[in-house]
């Protein structure tokens, strides 16, 4: 980690944003999380309509990515990541995701409850970031759980041409079909405000990567958000993906991303957009298309050795650092 490094707020969900969290905490020591709150399956999808909180497994899992490499930090991130396994209720339970619940509760007796505001929100994962040592902070999206709403052609192999809503985070993840772009319920749901405030102090905005629908463009829903992150004095940098998300963005090409980007944020510039090398089959309609977007591509080594589609933290660090410091 470099002391005093840019201030940096990275933004997405799940598997994507601890990939990226896992390299920024090398680059930076002021390091925010902005992460999506609309998951409805699992763990989290249980205790949010158990307990009508905000679904806590991205947030976990984000916080899970800043723990250090050390013996505190690699011991309490296996802890917080662990799951249950039993035949009774506890099944499946992440215990990262009972521990921020837990705050939430306790907290919420001495101040606004976790559904109905952010204040215990914040606090508790605040609490939790202490106790993992983690290098950063992570912030919900949104103070209110929310639902994803998938537009979809062909959701129905029956019916190819039809256009219909898919509602639900899970749901939208497995649908058969294209996605054509997603949007929120409820339509205007109240931005974090200490989310709202690290983006306006940023240096460095950071999107990707991840599931594109349901981790990556919800940010750009929540209005308020949106506005702060279209108005930021920021620089802004994308970090595509490494393979098309079976049921989101199959047969997207690396450009097609980018796409759909600017389609749901007319606004938003870019200024440096970060791909893999080894999967971009056409690097000059790519930087077409960051050029169209006002930014310029960069090609880097970032993936991992074994040809899976996911990114090495170490060298995803280097791209970010080279980037920051030019």
């Amino acid at each position: 980690m470099k002391p005093n490094g840019p201030k940096v707020v990275a933004l997405g969900g799940g598997h994507g944003l601890y990939a990226s969290l896992s390299a920024l905490r090398r680059v930076t020591d002021r390091l925010t999380a902005i992460v999506t709150v609309a998951d409805d399956g699992g763990s989290s999808g249980r205790l949010r309509r158990e307990l009508g909180v905000l679904p806590p497994g991205d947030l976990r899992m984000a916080l899970a990515a800043l723990c250090g490499d050390d013996e505190w930090g690699q011991t309490w991130r296996d802890v917080v990541q662990h799951r249950f396994r039993s035949r009774g209720d506890l099944h499946d339970h992440a215990v990262g995701n009972l521990l921020i619940v837990a705050l939430w509760e306790l907290l919420g007796e001495v101040g606004p409850r976790s559904a109905g505001g952010p204040g215990s929100t914040v606090a508790g994962l605040d609490w939790v970031g202490r106790l993992l040592g983690a290098h950063g902070r992570v912030l919900p999206m949104a103070a209110v759980p929310m639902d994803i709403v998938a537009e979809v052609r062909g959701a129905d192999p029956s019916r190819p041409d039809e256009v219909t809503h898919v509602k639900g985070q899970a749901a939208c993840a497995k649908t058969p079909g294209s996605v054509l772009g997603v949007s929120l319920v409820p339509a205007d749901p109240p931005a974090c405000p200490e989310a709202l405030a690290a983006v306006d102090d940023a240096d460095w905005i950071v999107f990707g990567p991840g599931s594109w629908f349901t981790s990556v463009l919800p940010h750009l829903k929540v209005p308020a958000l949106a506005r702060a992150l279209t108005s930021a004095r920021a620089r802004r940098a994308v970090a595509l993906n490494l393979a098309p998300q079976p049921g989101e963005t199959d047969d997207f090409s690396p450009q097609t991303h980018l796409e759909v980007l600017r389609a749901h944020a007319p606004d938003l510039s870019v200024d440096v957009v970060i791909a893999d090398r080894g999967v971009v089959d056409d690097p000059e309609a790519l930087d077409k298309a960051v050029k169209e977007i006002g930014g310029s591509l960069v090609l880097a080594d970032v993936a991992a050795d074994d040809g899976s589609p996911r990114h090495e933290p170490a060298r995803l660090a280097q791209a970010f650092d080279k980037i920051f410091t030019d």
